[in-house]
């Protein structure tokens, strides 16, 4: 009886340590990913700005080329 009482507490006791070093490894991963969507959102946040810069030139020219060619046939 001792026996088998000794062998499931060595079995829970591995089991304890390995879910603590699982743990401990989706931790490390855990902190790798956030700082990689951190770093992302920077890359993303920079380039949505030059797309938003390009896009109001286009439409910046389209609007004077409009009114230009508005003009010209008014006037």
């Amino acid at each position: 009886m001792a026996s088998n009482t000794d062998k499931a507490l060595e079995l829970a006791l591995e089991a304890l340590e390995r879910i603590a070093t699982h743990e401990k490894e989706c931790g490390e991963r855990w902190a790798e990913a956030m700082v990689e969507l951190r770093d992302l959102k920077v890359v993303t946040s920079n380039h949505a700005e030059r797309w938003e810069k390009l896009a109001w030139l286009v439409v910046g020219t389209v609007g004077t080329t409009g009114a230009a060619a508005w003009a010209a046939m008014i006037f």
